[in-house]
This record gives C-alpha cells, structure tokens and sequence, in this order.
C-alpha cells in the first residue's frame, strides 16, 4: 500500500511527456501469486526535448525482474530504480527504441483491487486512475495514448476465459495444460483503460447491427448460472448504442463489445476499451432479485459506461484534472438516454434529489473543490459528485443556453476535431464557442469555482402598468482555497403563471439577456422588467433545474401551491411542493429539539393529497411528490446547529399528521395500483409499484401497525415490494414479531444469493435510533458478512454511516469511534474504499457542538495513526484543516 508523502499534483505544472510511446506489446503469464508480465514498448524522443532527459516510468509496489533496450540487458549503472519509479538514462536523441520491462506482481494478494487482482477464481484489473502501475513499469498518465497488442497465457481448466481489449486475435495451446490467446486494439489508448479478465464464466451473446451495417458481436460475462439475470443488462445495451447513434452520431467502432461482471470491485463499472468491467450489481437483475430501481441503475450505468467510447475513450482526458471532461460529460448523455427510455420529469427529479444530498453537500464543506480542481494530492479522492453530477450540469447549462441545434453543432465539432486526441475543458468549450459564436468565458467560472451558487430573489409587480421587476443577486460561498468568487453566468428558465395557471408571455424584457424563457443572470446584482402583464403572476424560476442553484425566493404558500397544482413544467411543480414543505419540516426539528409540540400544516397536507390523488398525473410523479424533503435535506437547509435527532423527531410527526389527515387517499392508492399482471421493470409499471409503497409507507404511519406492510411483504411476487414491505417492517415496528420473522424470512430465502443479501444488511443499517451501532456490531458477526467484499462493507458500514443520521450520530460519539476504528481496519487493505467511507464525516462540522467535538475527536483519531495511505489522509487532512 502506498503510504503518504504529501506530493501535491498541480494542473499549472503540466507538460507533455519527454518521449511519446508509438506501441506496446504485453505478455502475462498468469499465475495466481507469480504472475509474470513482458511489457515491450516502442518509445521516440518528443521533439525539441533535451538529448539528457531520461525516460521515467510510473511503479506501485512494483518487482522488477527483467529490463532490456532493443533486447539487450541495460546495465545497472543505466537506471535507477525503486518500487515506484523506472528511470532510464543515455537513451537514442532520435531514433525509436524498445525498452522491455519484466515484472512479477502476486494478483492473490492485491487486495487493493487495484491493478491486476485475483479474486473468487477470476483475473480481474482495475487501472483507472493509476493501478497500472501496479503492473508494469509505464508512463501512466492519460495523455500516453498507444495501441496495445496483449498475449495471455494460463491454465487451460482454471482459465478457459482470456480476454483483453480490441479485436481477437486468436488463441492456440501452449504447452502441457495452458493455453494463450491474442488481443489488439487498433485505437490508441491510456494505460488506464486496459483491461484483463481471465477464468471461468459463463456468457450471454446477442448482435447489433451500427449505422453503417457492421455487425457487432455483443457478449456479457457472468457467473454460471446467473446468465438469465444478465438479459435485461443486454438489452440495456442494444438500446445505448442505436440512441448514441441516433442522437449524438456516435456509431461503435469494434467488432466487439464485451462486458465482464464480477463481484469484487471497488467502483460500479469501468469503461475499458472494448471490455467494460462491472461490479455485477449493475448487471444482475430479475423480479425475484432486483427492485425496479436495480433496473434503472442497471440500464443507466450499462449506458454511462458505453457511451464511455467516445467522450472518455476515443477522446480522452490530457490529465487527470479534466476528468470532468469524460465524467460529466458521459453522465449527462447518460441522464438524456434514461430520461428518454422513462418519464423525463421524474428522471429529472431523481437527479436533483442526489445533487442536492450529496454534491451540494459536498460543495458546502470541507471537500468542495470545483468541478475542474487544480490541485490533488490523490486523484482517486477526486471521483466526486461534483465532477461527475455538477459535471453534467455544467454540460446541460451549455445546452440550456445554447439551445439543442447549436449544441448537437458543438458537440459534433468537438467529436470532429478532438478525435483521438487527449483534450481539455478548454477545448471543449472552444468547440461550442467556435459553433456557436458565443462567448462563454464567464460561463467557463462554472468549472473553475468551488461552491453552490445562492440566489436571492425578490418580486414587485404593478398593476396599473402591467409591469412585473423580478429582483435577483447572487453570491458564491468561499470554500476552501477559494475566498473571493467572481459572478457567474447563470442560466434561469422563467415562467409566469396567471391564476389558472397558464404561461403569459411578456411584451418585452429589459434589464438582461432573455432567450426564450431562460433568464441569463451574469451580474451580481440584477433586475428584469417585465411588461405586458395583465394581472399578477406567480413566478416560476430555475424550471427543470435549469442550473444548480440553490434559490432563496420569499413566495406564499398560495403561490407556491399554485404552482405545485398547475405548473405544466412538473419539475417546477414537485419543487414547489419541496418549497412548501421545507419551512415546515425546518420549524417541526427546532419545535422538537425545544420539546415543544410539533406542528404540521394544513396548505401542505391539502396541496400533498391533492397532488396524490390526481389521476392526470403519472403515478412516478405522484410517488415522488409524497417524499417530501429527506432528514439530509432538513439538515442542509438549517445549515448549522444540527441535532439529528430532532430532525428526525420532527419529520416523523409532520409525515404522521399527514398519513392520518390522508389515510382514505392512500388505501385507495394501494388498491388502485394494484398490481394486474406479470411483473415489467419499465417505467409505467414501476411508477405504479412506487406509488403503491409510498401509500403503504403512509398508512404504516397513520395506523400505527404493522399488519398492512406484514400482509404485503407475504403477498410480494417480486424484489421491489418485498424489500419495500421490508423496510416499512424493520424501520417502523423494529421490535414488532412480524418484523423478525419477515428478517429472518429474507435472509433464509436469499441465503444464497449475495446482492439481495446486501439488501437485507443495508434495511437493517438504516433503522433509526440510538441502537442501531449495537445492531451493526451484531450484524458483523453473521456468517454472510464478508469484511473483504466492498459491496458488503458499502452496504453494512456504509449505509450506516451515509444514511442513518440518528443512529450514526448518536449523542455519545459511539458511531464516530466504531467508525474510525473501521477505516484504519480497511485502510490496511483497500485504500480506496477506506477513503470512500471516510467522506461520510464530512458534514460534521455542520452538527451541534457536542456532536461535532465527538466527530473531530474521532477524526483527530484517524490523523494520528500511522501508516495511512494516501488516499485516507487527504481526505481526514482536508475535513479537518478547511
């Protein structure tokens, strides 16, 4: 494990490589503790470079055995060497050169699982950002772009399975009981997308014919016996590459596309070249395993990692500092693809309650750095929500002011010129500047400041003149490093409802820039006139989420209900209600930590049920409008001072009132939406589904018993109502019997089958209450927990930490120790899922101040301790220096 050395990698200090590398060739051998591996590379002198300048070649606990120029033996006096760097002097000034580097790495004992690892009988890799170097020594770094030729050798009955990026080559015996085969990809790449899976699995095959009429060989990789779970992952993906190529002209360049599950791995999935790898959480789904949600995820990350092929692989990053260029960008095509196969509205939602809990989290704490950092000390830490969703929003901005033609010229331009090419924010923007003849430097802020943009609004409107002036400034938070923020250009889709709830359109607006109904604010302080308003409207601003802000606009609740009841953007209309209901749920926690009584609110129970009840709009809606704002959100909006507890006493009673007032609302909802025929995962029938378990959630709450959600869980005929039944059970009557025999049920049913056993561990993490920590301590001990599986520990200790605020914050700082004791623990041998979970401390600063010394203290703890890894203390050293 790499300790840490305190190295800071600065964007300012890039400069190409000395010596570009033309091709490499790798041979392994594979053997599960002496794998040995011949990396040949053909280098030249970049032009211009010294004649002394060494080549330098990137190591991680690296064993050399073997180093050749031209295949002859350098003597040792040529190079220096150490487990992390190959530096090799007095080399050609301009001819090309071999340099043959030979390693022996032990893939059983990685369990970092990063580089080459062996786990469960499959060679697996994992070199994104740098485990490369885990392998071989190499230049690695995303801007070395080269085709690979691989040649595998291994056990022929251990091994039957050899893969590799590219096209195959073909594949013979070798020798007594081995076999090789040889792979090449034509299209140069960075080393972190090379990819190896060898073992044996079973497949599911199909075909895609592209644009152009290749066929495409499609193959995904799974366990034997779970192939049938891995129809829908397939499906998935014949339906990523027709919309890439009917949306973005984006057609598949192999002749074949592979993807490989498994089920040790530290990320969801990794977009190799040809061969994607996928933590089979993401592949493996039908109704008796997987909840509709499964499916989603399934179909949107099949897609992100698709899509992958262009912006990521056929144009890639030049360094690690514009990972937003391949992240944000591949999740906004991924959000476009999903919200086309579903409700578009409710994807939009789903989207915006994770930016909100976890980005603008992060944005307002000691982690936030902007979506294009220029500093890191581990780059693995830097797989955030705000390059990956404020990413996406950034890119969704460009579209929002640009509009769809002139963004669909831009991003043809930026395919076009930057094909093959490591690229830049810089030249991604250019593109759209170039296509466009838009100037978006002040917009180009968006990827260089940290911190959620806060906008104040105020309105006034006069009758006599029909005259409505919309009043708004806007202000940066400083964040760490960054104290003085410039205004940004921040695009507002604007709509002014009348009484009935039909869009005026405006005479004119001065004042600012407006392009159809988006506002462009790029001052600090600004005012729109409206004119040609015949009556007072209701303002509707930042429709669809047009940019992630956060608005603080002083509306009515008549307003506010107006616009929750007849807006026809609906994601205006669910953030009205969130509006509505947030100064509630705000009042209920600070009523609660008083020991007052909690109040609720008659215009929010009647615009919820109203909104419930209407058959005009879709049940998905309808499911998300009844979440009303999570005890995360609650959090996020008091700021500061936070007691968990009240929070969650306060929620829970407003949620009770309400479940009572609409008790009638909801059984007629459980029984319209009834299930009537076999189960399908699209999102009709899954809308329908989730409107039915959130009545079910209600009237948990307003009968106070647990017979509903017992009778439902022995009815359930699929995974999403039986682990919904479940959750109602566990999270509202934890001591009720029918809640430890339905526990006890699940656990013996699916005994077998790992991913739902995760399901059963994260219910029982996220059970409120004061108890939950010795619950944990005790789930720990049941013979399915598996300490060296990553999705059991995020499912046990990590929905713990992440989504259980009482239990996690409980008053004594319990959870805080147990949780740093487990971080040290994991740190030993997976770094990165150490630093992961460390982030669920983040916010502590947030808490009350008894609260927040127990989080330091067991922070304080973690900086401490000797032989971190680099990943753990940038995080621990961040949280507690911002």
């Amino acid at each position: 494990m790499r300790t840490d050395t305190g190295q800071i990698v600065h964007l300012a200090d890039y400069r190409p490589t000395d010596f570009v590398l033309e091709r490499v060739d790798l041979t392994f051998e594979l053997d599960p503790t002496e794998t040995k591996v011949e990396t040949r590379m053909i280098f030249h002198r970049r032009e211009g470079v010294d004649a002394s300048a060494p080549l330098v070649l990137d190591g991680d606990e690296l064993s050399l055995s073997g180093l050749l120029f031209d295949q002859n033996e350098i003597p040792a006096g040529q190079y220096d060497l150490s487990p992390e760097r190959l530096v090799i002097r007095d080399l050609p000034e301009s001819k090309p050169f071999e340099i043959t580097v030979t390693t022996i790495i032990n893939p059983e004992a990685n369990t970092q699982l990063m580089g080459l690892y062996r786990s469960n009988g499959i060679y697996c890799t994992q070199c994104e950002a740098e485990g490369f170097r885990r392998i071989t020594y190499f230049p690695d770094r995303p801007d070395v772009l080269a085709p690979f030729t691989v040649n595998i050798i291994a056990d022929k009955e251990a091994n039957p399975l050899l893969l590799s990026n590219g096209n195959f080559l073909g594949g013979a015996g070798y020798g007594p009981g081995k076999h090789f085969a040889a792979w090449f990809d034509p299209h140069p790449k960075p080393s972190y997308l090379f990819a190896l899976v060898a073992g044996d699995l079973g497949v599911v095959e199909d075909t895609f014919v592209t644009m152009s009429e290749r066929e495409v060989a499609l193959k995904i990789y799974v366990e034997h016996g779970k192939e049938a779970r891995a129809a829908y992952a397939m499906d998935a993906l014949k339906r990523s590459m027709k919309w890439d190529e009917e949306v973005f002209g984006r057609e598949y360049d192999l002749d074949i596309f592979m993807i490989v599950a498994v089920s040790d791995f530290n990320m969801g999935a990794m977009e190799n070249k040809g061969l994607n790898i996928f933590n089979d959480k993401y592949v493996l789904a039908d109704p008796e395993t997987a909840t509709d949600q499964d499916y989603a995820n399934i179909e949107a990350i099949i897609a992100h990692e698709y899509f992958h092929n262009w912006t990521g692989n056929r144009i890639t990053c030049r360094d690690w500092f514009q990972l937003c260029l391949k992240e944000g960008l591949t999740v906004y095509r991924d959000h476009e693809f999903s919200a086309d196969q579903r409700s578009r509205a409710v994807k939009r939602i789903a989207e915006v309650r994770h930016l909100r809990s976890e980005q603008f989290t992060e944005d307002s704490g000691p982690l936030a750095h902007p979506v294009r950092p220029t500093s890191y000390r581990e780059i693995n830490n830097f797989y955030t929500t705000t390059v990956y969703e404020k990413g996406s929003e950034v890119t969704r901005m460009i579209a929002t002011i640009l509009g769809g033609e002139l963004f669909k010229k831009g991003m043809d331009l930026y395919f076009e010129r930057h094909d093959g090419d490591a690229a830049t924010v810089e030249d991604f923007v250019k593109c759209f500047e170039d296509a466009s003849g838009r100037d978006l430097k002040q917009f180009s802020l968006w990827y260089h400041q940290a911190g959620t943009p806060q906008i104040t609004v105020s309105s006034a409107f006069d009758a006599a003149t029909g005259t409505l002036t919309l009043s708004l400034d806007q202000m940066v938070p400083a964040t760490p490093g960054q104290t003085s923020k410039e205004p940004m250009h921040i695009p507002l889709k604007t709509g002014l409802l009348l009484e009935d709830g039909t869009i005026v359109t405006p005479s004119a607006v001065t004042g600012g820039e407006m392009t159809d109904d988006v506002l462009h604010l790029t001052e600090r302080s600004q005012k729109f006139v409206f004119t040609g308003i015949p009556s007072r409207p209701t303002v509707s601003l930042n429709r669809g989420f047009s940019a992630p802000v956060s608005l603080h606009f002083d509306q009515s609740g008549a307003d506010l209900s107006l616009i929750a009841r007849h807006e026809s953007d609906l994601f205006a209309r669910w953030q009205a209600l969130t509006n509505l209901a947030l100064p509630v749920l705000t009042a209920a926690a600070a009523q609660a930590r008083k020991g007052e009584t909690v109040q609720s609110d008659a215009m929010l129970t009647e615009t919820l049920l109203a909104i419930a009840a209407n058959e005009t709009l879709e049940p998905a809606f309808r499911a998300q409008a009844l979440a009303l704002p999570s005890e995360a959100d609650i959090a996020r909006e008091l700021g500061s001072d936070n007691d968990p507890d009240a929070i969650h006493t306060g929620r829970e009673t407003v949620l009770t009132a309400i479940a009572k007032a609409g008790a009638d609302v909801f059984a007629k909802l459980m029984a319209d939406m009834a299930d009537t025929g076999a189960y399908k995962p699209d999102a009709a029938d899954a809308g329908r589904r989730a409107l039915k378990n959130a009545a079910l959630s209600y009237l948990a709450l307003a009968e106070q018993s647990p017979a509903r959600a017992a009778a439902a869980f022995d009815k359930a005929d699929n995974m999403t109502d039986l682990a919904q039944a479940l959750t109602v059970l566990a999270h509202r009557f934890p001591q009720a019997a029918e809640t430890a025999t339905a526990l006890q049920a699940f656990e013996a049913r699916f005994s077998s089958n790992a991913l739902v056993l995760d399901k059963w561990f994260s219910i029982q993490a996220t059970i409120p209450g004061a108890d939950a920590l010795e619950r944990i301590e005790k789930l720990m001990t049941n013979e399915h927990y598996n300490p060296a599986n990553p999705n059991r520990v995020r499912s046990l200790i990590g929905t713990f930490a992440f989504a259980n605020a009482t239990g996690f914050n409980r008053a004594d700082g319990a959870a805080y120790r147990f949780h740093a004791a487990r971080i040290l623990e994991i740190d030993k041998r997976n770094p990165q899922l150490a630093a992961r979970l460390l982030t669920a401390m983040r916010s502590w600063r947030s808490l009350e101040p008894s609260r927040a010394d127990l989080a330091r203290t067991a922070l304080m703890e973690i900086e401490r301790s000797a032989g971190l890894s680099t990943d753990v203390r940038d995080i621990v050293d961040r949280m507690l220096k911002a």
